[in-house]
């Protein structure tokens, strides 16, 4: 964009065939409400070879993150190693984007976007991060934070902060992003660098675990709280159709409509302090 921000998500080959996830998140772009401009500046970043090449066929914007003797192609098994390997790669990845001067908007591709979120965001932090639960104080650091969504602005701070994040990831092993994020962030060292952290409302930006209730209001929605590919893309699936519905509906959109999901998601095995199964 003109302020050199990107919207970038990751992508491996278990979510990137066709009839997967990756399709699903690029035709919320399609029938989202003002969304499909932001499509040209969405950059998906593949992590393997045959990801690279399904982006292309589909995509303008496609960048190989190829890791040297990792195979990221199958479906991850949630925490294992290269699993863990995948997820550290990608907040590296983040912190070089920060370096090289660009904002960030990262999501994960069960994500799906209907609504712009620019005007949602705060003009005052450096660093915000969607909820899995929030507890109504945007700058409460004792909400849940979710590593799928975040917009991130390039400052030194910002950059300080990556670093200190991927470096913490030493004294927590065998944890993601996520969980390290929320045992570092009352540190006082994120203090000390003046980073201004915020965190979103679910009732912009909701998910599965805590879905926003007033589609007036609802930019994204996150196939959180739910665990396998096939019961986030049938629910997924069913929430683009309510959308559709909503949208038919405006102006007068009738005040009962609602979410009909989750559906499948809700009988997915879920322990609140893990974070989803997720590669993308």
């Amino acid at each position: 964009m003109e302020d050199k921000t990107v919207i970038l998500t990751t992508l491996n080959n278990a979510w990137a065939e066709p009839g997967s996830i990756f399709d699903v998140f690029l035709e919320s772009f399609q029938i989202g409400n003002g969304t499909r401009k932001l499509l040209d500046h969405l950059v998906i970043v593949a992590l393997d070879l045959k990801a690279y090449v399904r982006c292309l066929k589909i995509h303008p914007h496609c960048y190989a993150l190829l890791t040297q003797g990792i195979d990221f192609s199958g479906e991850a098994n949630f925490m294992s190693d290269g699993y863990l390997q995948m997820m550290w790669r990608r907040i590296e990845f983040l912190r070089e984007i920060l370096e090289k001067g660009y904002s960030f908007v990262f999501t994960d591709t069960d994500i799906m976007w209907l609504r712009d979120p620019f005007p949602r965001f705060y003009t005052d932090a450096d660093f915000q991060i969607a909820c899995d639960n929030f507890r109504g104080n945007p700058s409460n650091r004792n909400n849940s934070p979710n590593g799928g969504f975040n917009y991130v602005k390039s400052n030194n701070k910002t950059v300080e902060f990556y670093k200190f994040w991927y470096h913490s990831r030493i004294h927590y092993p065998g944890q993601h992003d996520q969980d390290v994020l929320n045992k570092i962030k009352m540190d006082p060292f994120i203090d000390g660098i003046g980073l201004r952290m915020k965190f979103l409302n679910t009732a912009y930006f909701g998910g599965f675990c805590q879905p926003s209730r007033d589609l007036n209001l609802v930019c994204t929605m996150h196939a959180n709280c739910c665990v396998g590919l096939d019961n986030k893309i049938h629910d997924l699936t069913i929430l683009l159709d309510d959308w559709r519905r909503y949208m038919k509906s405006l102006p007068n959109a009738n005040p009962s409509l609602s979410w009909s999901v989750p559906q499948d998601c809700k009988g997915s095995l879920w322990r609140p302090h893990h974070h989803h199964k997720q590669h993308g």
